[in-house]
């Protein structure tokens, strides 16, 4: 029979990085922004965690815990910020395309990710091509006391680490403040119409940076938890497979909401690992067909998307374009 009690933990925590990224893009994208360095800025976060980790762990003998948790944290924000600073000054200040853009912070994102990753392995002198940080890694995954005690309710709900609460936390928080606060208000106008927003005073530059250094620095913590969590603190170069081209389109699934990413991330997270929880038996092919299952949703919902003739149901008027404010 189909093990729910195990099944949807996993599910929950396989979805919480593919949430923090779509959160961080539908911030972004909010403030007309199309940023496809997601994948890249994840890929940074997560390394740098590593990084300060890595030298934390070999300076000291006994781990504290608070220290093990506030380095890696923020090095993971300072890598993604940094990355997110460069996306604005090369869209919003230099007004380079944002696709091309985007894509080349992914590009240089998964390099300085495997360039730093190959280079700590070779500090560590393991035998095997990855990075090992477990007290770090135990730090970042405990759980509530109770959720032991308490069962099925317990494991359901009690039993991830701290940083799968934080996100939810940030995608709710997220949805209240664009939907019901004065500068949500603003950045939605920012992202439709930055000409009607730059006459009533609101100053679109500021809201782009804020909204895409914001978005990108949740976006890393993606990465950050996907390595400490997830991966129970091992770092192999390019084991992100495609989680965060997932996370843009999940921005898509959700019609720019991120209080829906919340359970939508779970479904998604759930298909990734289906595969693993149906019986296939010795049949290989029929394996490979369940693996598909994400990759296929995601296609009918970009397809089903593009049907949408609801306004609130279309991204951003002006996303994806440049504001030159000498054309206003």
């Amino acid at each position: 029979m189909f093990d729910f009690i195990s099944f949807i933990p996993r599910a929950v925590v396989q979805g919480i990085p593919l949430l923090l990224g779509s959160t961080g893009e539908t911030l972004t994208e909010k403030s007309g922004n199309l940023n496809l360095g997601i994948p890249g800025i994840m890929y940074v976060g997560g390394i740098s965690g590593v990084i300060g980790s890595f030298f934390y762990e070999q300076s000291v003998e006994t781990v504290q815990p608070f220290a093990a948790i506030a380095i890696p944290l923020a090095c993971c924000i300072l890598g993604s910020l940094l990355m997110g600073l460069l996306y604005c000054f090369l869209t919003v200040t230099l007004r380079a395309n944002q696709n091309v853009t985007g894509l080349a912070l992914t590009t240089f994102g998964v390099g300085f990710g495997n360039f730093f990753g190959g280079s700590l392995i070779k500090l560590s002198g393991s035998s095997l091509p990855s990075v090992i940080l477990s007290a770090t890694s135990n730090c970042f995954r405990r759980s509530l006391p109770a959720a032991e005690k308490l069962g099925a309710f317990g494991k359901l709900f009690l039993s991830y680490g701290f940083l799968a609460y934080v996100a939810v936390i940030i995608a709710l928080v997220s949805a209240w403040v664009i939907n019901r606060t004065r500068v949500g208000l603003h950045l939605r106008a920012v992202g439709e119409n930055p000409n009607t927003a730059d006459a009533a005073g609101i100053n679109v530059s500021r809201y782009k940076y804020v909204a895409t250094c914001t978005g990108a620095v949740i976006a890393g913590l993606g990465g950050l938890y996907y390595v400490m969590d997830y991966a129970s603190g091992v770092w192999t170069n390019d084991a992100f497979g495609d989680r965060g081209w997932l996370a843009i389109a999940l921005v898509i699934f959700t019609v720019w909401r991120p209080n829906v990413g919340v359970l939508a991330s779970f479904l998604f997270g759930g298909l990734y690992i289906v595969h693993m929880y149906i019986p296939s038996g010795m049949n290989l092919a029929v394996k490979e067909l369940y693996k598909m299952a994400p990759y296929v949703v995601t296609t009918i919902v970009l397809v089903l998307t593009s049907m949408r003739n609801k306004r609130e149901n279309q991204p951003p008027a002006s996303l994806g374009l440049p504001y030159f404010r000498e054309e206003r």
